[in-house]
């Protein structure tokens, strides 16, 4: 058996095991990737670059390091990382915000895509052949959106009218509507299209990020090519 089809097999028996689709078994068995993009010392890349912090706070990624560690250190939280920067540093609330987060995805208190609460969030686009008010009526009208998302049950928890409506998930007949955290939609204008953003936040653990990150791309590529999608 070649090597090629002995991780196909594999694929296959996490399928079995797990319920999870193909793309999302296949994703959990591929090696990581080394991390190449951080640099020595660090447990993950902040968003913005050296350089741009250094140009808008003044110091680059290992100088808030070295700052923030003589400061408040490693046991601080969140809230009071920023307030002590924006405080002694001189940097404007976004920033030191930027900066807190930076820091903590640097030192690993903080993972990639991980919140102050320590939940997870996650976010999957694509653009449809639709305009925005289609999309939009399916999602609000209860019918319409269990038929969208077979197997989950979305709990519509927003004021009506609102821009970015949000969701409650969980598996049908669970006993908590918010299950498996909460999903925001927007439903942007591209032209005659629509930009459509998920947001699912609250999620428990990078497992569950990422099992989430590969369903709503699959299920956003599926509606792509939809009699919905079609018009």
């Amino acid at each position: 058996m070649t090597s090629h089809e002995s991780f196909k097999r594999r694929v296959r028996e996490r399928m079995s095991r797990t319920g999870e689709r193909y793309a999302a078994a296949r994703r959990a068995l591929l090696p990581a990737p080394p991390p190449s993009d951080a640099a020595p010392g660090w447990v993950s890349r902040p968003e913005a670059s050296d350089a741009t912090i250094k140009k808008n706070t003044g110091h680059g990624w290992d100088e808030w390091v070295s700052i923030i560690d003589d400061g408040p250190g490693r046991s601080a939280g969140h809230t009071e990382i920023a307030a002590w920067v924006a405080e002694h540093h001189d940097v404007s609330g976004w920033w030191a915000q930027s900066v807190t987060v930076g820091y903590e995805r640097i030192t690993g208190i903080r993972l990639p895509g991980q919140m102050p609460d320590g939940t997870f969030t996650v976010s999957r686009s694509r653009t449809l052949d639709v305009d925005p008010e289609t999309v939009r009526a399916l999602l609000l009208d209860d019918g319409d959106r269990a038929a969208l998302v077979p197997g989950l049950t979305l709990t519509l928890r927003s004021r009506p009218g609102v821009k970015q409506p949000r969701f409650s998930v969980a598996e049908v007949g669970a006993q908590d509507p918010a299950e498996h955290g909460v999903l925001m939609v927007s439903t942007d204008p591209v032209g005659q299209r629509t930009r459509m953003t998920l947001t699912h936040e609250r999620l428990a653990s990078p497992a569950a990020a990422e099992h989430w990150r590969g369903y709503w791309g699959e299920w956003l590529a599926a509606l792509a090519a939809s009699e919905v999608a079609a018009g």
